[in-house]
């Protein structure tokens, strides 16, 4: 296959060269915005994350493989991609695992006061905190149980938290005591301590997380999104964390960067990453084994 190689994949350089010595004929761009390295009309496959951001799908007149770097769908003009019966795969699993550290880790940052004794070691300043809170037996709902609720799951169970789902199909699985449907998330919201988002965006989860939504947390209540940041409605958010909500980890925005005038940078109930819950060691080993696995099977 005429294949195109994004930087979007960190090894893409690298791994042309494996390409090429499996009998493709692979070429390289740094930046999907560039210029394209060839001729649009005679690639056959992409291995890319935003590419169709910023160059038709049209112009890919034999495109029949897609292989994401993301395990988002939302920068693929999806449409398209089944009208021309393009084979797609995302990169599900890769990232889920130091996701699920993450929203564990930053939680357990909030509920163990880290920032206050940051703030104290910084001044050399000795100040116990009496209202440190255990993780254990809280219940924490995650919406959207796929490859990273379903990591998220196991490792809030192992810390003995009672889990619940909301997806977009109902089904049972393990670490969580029940999953339901989206619409019936109003069920059990109110039995929540902590709220994940790991679900994908699309036309019918954007804003989904909005003031009726908020309004039916448990005071006190803290939102980890660590999935796509329009799947809240930010004005909302900011009224919630003024009134209601205990606290939110927010690794992704509705626009990023975050603006620097942004008011939630400077509620001490936010920690904000700048889409970095995904970093990880292990990324590239599980990328590349899945990369080739794909395109072994193709």
């Amino acid at each position: 296959m005429n294949i195109l190689v994004t930087g979007a994949w960190a090894q893409g350089k690298e791994a042309t060269e494996k390409l090429n010595a499996l009998g493709h004929k692979a070429v390289f761009m740094q930046n999907e915005k560039d210029e394209l390295p060839c001729k649009s009309d005679e690639i056959d496959a992409v291995i890319c994350n935003g590419l169709f951001l910023h160059h038709s799908i049209d112009d890919f007149k034999s495109l029949r493989y897609i292989q994401l770097t993301s395990a988002g769908y939302d920068r693929v003009p999806m449409e398209k991609v089944r009208e021309k019966n393009i084979k797609i795969f995302n990169a599900g699993g890769v990232y889920s695992i130091p996701m699920a550290e993450y929203a564990v880790g930053a939680v357990l940052q909030m509920l163990k006061k880290f920032s206050f004794f940051a703030e104290n070691q910084k001044k050399h300043q000795w100040v116990k905190n009496r209202e440190l809170v255990e993780l254990n037996n809280k219940t924490v709902c995650i919406f959207g149980c796929g490859n990273v609720g379903s990591e998220c799951a196991k490792r809030f169970s192992a810390f003995g938290c009672r889990v619940l789902g909301v997806d977009v199909f109902e089904a049972e699985k393990e670490y969580f005591e029940k999953i339901v449907l989206l619409e019936n998330a109003k069920d059990i919201l109110p039995q929540a301590d902590v709220v994940v988002l790991t679900m994908p965006l699309t036309e019918k989860t954007r804003h989904s997380i909005n003031k009726s939504v908020f309004s039916l947390m448990k005071k006190g209540a803290i939102v980890v999104n660590i999935a796509r940041g329009a799947l809240i409605d930010t004005e909302d958010l900011i009224t919630a964390l003024k009134t209601s909500l205990g606290g939110a980890v927010l690794d992704v925005f509705e626009d990023e960067p975050l603006d620097e005038n942004s008011p939630l940078w400077d509620f001490e109930n936010v920690i904000i990453t700048p889409h970095n819950s995904f970093v990880s060691d292990g990324n590239n080993k599980r990328l590349w084994d899945l990369i080739f696995h794909n395109l072994s099977v193709e």
